[in-house]
């Protein structure tokens, strides 16, 4: 029989929902599983916008990545940071050292992309992060009461707008929680002013809200922002960003809170394994999610530029990372066990 050191070793970079189901799928596997983070909690980004606006607490929404494998003996949590990938030799490097690997799931999940405008980042956080989120609710709830203790109606009207800039999920639910917190998780608060009053607009630079879904839900989510009080704005780009305001298709917006939810950068996984990737940076992978040329090396996720949804691309969905880890641990398993490998990877819009 052999002794666990010699059992294939299969390590996963990161613990977002793209690597936590791959690790679940191989727990009691024969293989060694290594699943490494920068963090030692798993997070459920979906509902960080609900920490940004003062609905939850971030423990709420961050629970710790060992307990979820404390019946599973073959994997093992290693918190670290992942510098870069030898390919040539198989391993990973972590803090200065080298993890070697059999088989390799990069589920390295995306950050923020201002498109070249690095620059707007200061005056327009994004929602990717715990940190993220304290940082914005702490913005939102100052500018509350900034606006409490201003006795100018000009500088009042602008601390009280609030833009949000992306039309996808994370703007959608960024700028209907903040109009529930102004309305209704505020009332009777203030004196100088009703926050029912605040004003929140959405911009997105393309026809319709949340493109990656169904045209009709697009059409709910704009009417249903619209009659809460949300300014919808389409077809409208955001040209230049600035602590006093964004100037949005030739129009200067004066806004003390804006807030970033238009476009994502993948990790630099593709970088690392000198591999082809998409114009995000995403890695351009095969049938199975399997990395071209790179025996064993697979990338799930937001790391992963997949055209397996009916040959469009895989929307960078919590369902798609789940689904991605799941059909890569299946076909590890499949390969390790001597088994046909299950039908290529397609995902299934929920």
């Amino acid at each position: 029989m052999s002794t666990p050191a010699r059992r294939p070793h299969v390590v996963i970079v990161g613990g977002g929902f793209g690597g936590l189901y791959a690790a679940r799928a191989l727990a009691g596997s024969w293989a060694r599983v290594t699943l490494l983070d920068r963090r030692n909690y798993h997070l459920f980004q979906p509902l960080l916008y609900q920490v940004a606006t003062a609905a939850l607490s971030p423990s709420d929404v961050a629970s710790p990545i060992r307990p979820l494998f404390r019946d599973a003996p073959n994997t093992r949590v290693l918190l670290g940071e992942v510098t870069g990938i030898d390919t040539a030799r198989r391993t990973v490097q972590v803090d200065g050292r080298a993890v070697p690997y059999d088989h390799l799931v990069l589920a390295t999940g995306a950050a923020h992309s201002y498109f070249g405008k690095d620059e707007w980042a200061p005056h327009a956080p994004g929602l990717k992060r715990v940190e993220d989120a304290t940082e914005i609710r702490g913005r939102i709830l100052r500018a509350f009461e900034q606006a409490e203790a201003s006795d100018d109606p000009v500088e009042r009207g602008a601390l009280l707008t609030f833009l949000v800039v992306g039309g996808g999920p994370t703007g959608v639910e960024l700028a209907g929680a903040i109009v529930e917190l102004a309305r209704f998780g505020m009332e009777k608060e203030f004196r100088s002013f009703d926050p029912a009053s605040a004003r929140i607009l959405l911009v997105q630079s393309g026809p319709r809200l949340l493109p990656a879904f169904p045209e009709k839900l697009s059409n709910i989510a704009r009417e249903s922002l619209e009659e809460i009080g949300v300014e919808v704005r389409l077809d409208s780009r955001v040209e230049h960003i600035d602590s006093q305001g964004v100037i949005v298709s030739g129009e200067r917006i004066t806004a003390r809170t804006v807030l970033w939810a238009a476009g994502v950068m993948a990790s630099p996984a593709a970088h690392w394994l000198q591999a082809k990737a998409d114009r995000a940076g995403r890695v351009l992978v095969g049938p199975n999610l399997e990395v071209p040329d790179l025996p064993d090396v697979y990338a799930i996720g937001d790391t992963a530029a997949s055209t397996a949804w009916q040959g469009q691309p895989v929307p960078g969905l919590a369902p798609a990372a789940k689904q991605g880890g799941v059909h890569v641990a299946r076909l590890i398993r499949a390969r390790l066990e001597g088994r046909a490998p299950p039908p290529e990877y397609r995902y299934r819009h929920l």
